[in-house]
């Protein structure tokens, strides 16, 4: 079974601005160009066999080889939790990770980049937050979404401009960094559990890389971390007293933070 290529196209009627957009994906993925010719996405992708990125006039959708349904950048949670921080409310993942200002974070499943933007805010910009995304395709739609995201909220622009995205899977990436690189390691594998209520994760589920804890992960972040490790799981995960993290349990939540001091 020969493996599944990328290729680009554009929306139905492209224009000089989709063209364009479709030739910088092709030059930063390596991938070839399919001229739309009237065919559906899912049509083109069945005929080659191929994942299909799509150029549009303002933004890059990603169709997974079998995938219903396009992944796309939308920041998502972050928006509101941010609204939320700036009137002083709790926010868990906060909690759990003790940022400071200045603080360096890295975390090693990026995803929407959603907890990263709340890191980003916290940490200022004269911290650091590297995002992590192993799937190429993935890491292209997220990183081109933040940087042309059109917003007119802030800060959250400047908490989308701020992420660096590194195409890279986790534990390759830790074991290249020497001790201490990190104040933070944050880690939210992809759920065991389905979590319903999260069915606007359903494209990127089938988009991205699905990856689960493993002893060296566990110990590569904990080494590289230099304040603390934090996980997101599922609440009723196995990983928190497996890998000794505290949980920090909520009542109403279908997910928890655990955290590993360093």
């Amino acid at each position: 079974m020969r493996a599944i290529t990328t290729i680009v196209t554009t929306a139905g009627r492209p224009d000089d601005v989709s063209m364009a957009l479709a030739a910088f994906a092709c030059q930063e993925l390596g991938a070839a160009f399919e001229p739309r010719r009237k065919r559906s996405v899912r049509k083109i992708s069945q005929e080659l066999q191929a994942h299909v990125i799509v150029a549009g006039k303002d933004r890059y959708d990603y169709y997974a080889y079998g995938a219903q349904e396009p992944f796309f950048f939308h920041p998502n949670s972050a928006a509101f939790r941010l609204k939320r921080i700036a009137r002083g409310e709790a926010e868990p993942f906060l909690e759990a990770a003790q940022l400071q200002q200045g603080d360096t974070v890295l975390d090693c499943t990026l995803g929407l980049a959603a907890d990263a933007m709340l890191a980003a805010y916290t940490v200022g910009e004269v911290g650091r937050v590297v995002g992590l995304e192993a799937n190429s395709n993935v890491a292209f739609i997220v990183r081109q979404g933040m940087q042309s995201y059109d917003t007119s909220e802030l800060p959250l622009t400047a908490c989308m401009r701020q992420i660096e995205v590194v195409q890279c899977e986790a534990v390759g990436y830790l074991k290249s960094l020497p001790d201490n690189a990190f104040d933070v390691v944050y880690m939210d594998p992809m759920f065991e559990e389905i979590i319903e209520e999260a069915n606007n994760f359903q494209a990127l589920r089938l988009a991205g890389e699905h990856v689960t804890l493993t002893d060296e992960w566990v110990h590569e972040a904990k080494r590289v971390a230099r304040k603390r490790v934090v996980l997101k799981a599922h609440f009723r995960s196995e990983w928190f007293a497996q890998y000794d993290f505290r949980q920090l349990t909520r009542e109403t939540a279908k997910f928890h933070y655990g955290v590993l001091e360093v």
